[in-house]
């Protein structure tokens, strides 16, 4: 598509005589590509369950080993699946850094259509190593950080289509782009389950393995993506623009400069995922730790290896750190969005461990070690309904918001998150100490479901204060360096959760994540949402 010779979205005439078309064709494109993302970015939340379902049938598959080189059992092997949507969530956030400031150096169009082939790699990559049962668990983790590639598309595509928006209604539209385009995990959550069961690629999919209720073809949860990633390129090659206050020059050009910027994410997400795998340390020291390098190394990374002619672009956009509340909408974005991804990389294998094994017996004993539940909730059942609500209020977020102010629905919204996250992490202690745990699953699944929501409404509120707040020229930016920083919340919760289901205490993951919404509640409070505030929105 030509790139329009004039944009001024803030005139109304222009609007009404040619931006609206342009940016609404814009948008409709880009949310599929944005869905296909989160699908292959949140892929490891379905395939660990499937690949511990398998490993409870079969030890010999996918036998994976501890420090020791002894292959692993019980809370440890359940423990380490967590790292796969843990280390596919930090390489997603780390990309999310260079993507923030990719489309005023790459432009749009470009961008999106190179982010959505990118992903292919990832996608064929899990299909051919699921084939075999002997593949290791660090090849694994190889995949897992590939797919991050659709994690960092959300900041490209939310800073694209801030652009091509009024203010007055960007509350909408970036409400439609995340929110349909957060489909793509629960969409991946409810296909999944269904294309394993059947070799619909036929001999080029390898074969099935011998489930409990049949043959499972689990190579299909990658293989399925590929001829959908491909037409979505396909369509934003062909539909989608690039704007005139993005010169990026000839497409050569702005793809080299693509994948510079793509290439020193990954660097900045290898770094993160050494430590991790790596340091012995504490665990929530190390989380930390894992995060503060991984962000700063692409950081120094890009503005000390990058081309003159980017560096000064980049530098440019650099000016939002200086700005206080950035980094305060960040801490707050963090709340809404990472709760959201978090939880729906750990969602369904939460499902599994806390309610899927007894710990205690018939009179309140602790085993020594958990026993599988015969009747058991089937996790992949139910696990596409979190990220499904939370992704259909999201708009209503940005609706609401439009209408009575940002600050004033995250306020309310963040009081429900936290009565919702307390009544959640009740039912998961009820479940642990009880000889049924699977009796407790329907409170637990009714107040998680509206932890969900909290966080769906969350993200729309929240990010449509960031366009009140921010000047047009910064708001992009902001746009993009908050959704990477709560982006981490896809490695933080899982590890988090990891770390819980091995001690045996799963609920106070959720008690320290409600301290952190409490600190959200008084800081948006405080600046935006009381009268008098520094900046009411």
């Amino acid at each position: 598509m030509k790139t329009p010779e004039r944009w001024d979205v803030e005139d109304r005439a222009f609007w009404d005589s040619t931006g609206k078309s342009i940016a609404n064709r814009n948008l409709w494109v880009s949310i599929p590509n944005l869905l296909c993302g989160f699908a292959v970015w949140m892929i490891w939340s379905t395939i660990i369950v499937r690949i511990q379902t398998l490993n409870d049938a079969n030890p010999e598959w996918f036998a994976f080993s501890g420090p020791d080189g002894r292959p692993l059992s019980g809370n440890d092997y359940r423990a380490l699946l967590y790292l796969l949507p843990a280390v596919a969530g930090l390489a997603g956030a780390t990309l999310r850094i260079p993507n923030s400031f990719m489309v005023a150096i790459s432009g749009g169009r470009n961008v999106k259509t190179l982010t959505t082939l990118l992903m292919i790699l990832p996608a064929l990559g899990t299909g051919i190593a699921l084939q075999n049962p002997q593949t290791s668990f660090n090849t694994f983790i190889i995949l897992a950080a590939l797919s991050g590639v659709g994690g960092g598309a959300f900041a490209s595509s939310m800073s694209n289509i801030s652009f091509f928006f009024p203010k007055r209604i960007q509350g909408l539209a970036l409400g439609l782009n995340a929110g349909l385009g957060n489909l793509g995990v629960s969409l991946m959550q409810f296909l999944v389950p269904w294309v394993v069961c059947f070799g619909i690629f036929g001999s080029l999919g390898g074969q099935p393995y011998a489930g409990p209720a049949g043959p499972v073809w689990i190579q299909n949860a990658g293989l399925v993506w590929v001829p959908i990633l491909a037409v979505c390129a396909i369509l934003a090659w062909l539909l989608m623009n690039n704007l005139p206050q993005h010169p990026c020059g000839p497409f050569p050009v702005a793809a080299a400069k693509f994948l510079w910027l793509e290439l020193l994410g990954f660097a900045g997400a290898a770094a993160g995922i050494v430590l991790l795998l790596k340091l012995q340390l504490p665990e929530l020291v190390k989380i930390f730790l894992v995060v503060l390098t991984a962000v700063s190394v692409t950081l120094l990374l890009m503005r000390l290896a990058t081309p003159r002619a980017i560096r000064g672009n980049l530098v440019k956009q650099f000016a939002v750190f200086g700005n206080k509340h950035n980094w305060i909408m960040t801490w707050l974005y963090t709340m809404t969005f990472g709760s959201f991804i978090g939880y729906s990389a750990a969602f369904p294998k939460m499902i599994a461990d806390v309610f899927g094994y007894v710990r205690v017996d018939a009179s309140g004993g602790l085993l020594a070690e958990p026993q599988k539940l015969a009747d058991a909730p089937n996790a992949l059942t139910y696990a596409f309904l979190g990220a499904l609500v939370g992704s259909l209020v999201r708009p209503l977020g940005g609706w609401l918001s439009d209408r009575f102010g940002g600050a004033r629905v995250t306020h309310w919204d963040t009081l429900v998150m936290i009565a919702a996250a307390l009544g959640a992490a009740w039912c998961v202690m009820q479940a642990r100490m009880s000889p049924d745990p699977a009796s407790w699953f329907v409170p637990f699944l009714l107040l998680f479901l509206l932890l969900f929501v909290t966080t769906g409404i969350g993200n729309g509120s929240t990010f449509r204060m960031i366009p009140i707040i921010f000047p047009k020229e910064q708001a992009g930016p902001v746009l993009g360096w908050t959704s990477a920083i709560a982006a981490y919340g896809a490695f933080l919760i899982p590890t988090v959760f990891a770390t819980q289901i091995k001690a045996g205490t799963p609920e106070r993951a959720l008690w320290g994540f409600v301290v952190y919404y409490v600190s959200c509640l008084g800081v948006n409070w405080w600046y935006y949402a009381r009268r008098g505030a520094e900046i009411p929105c």
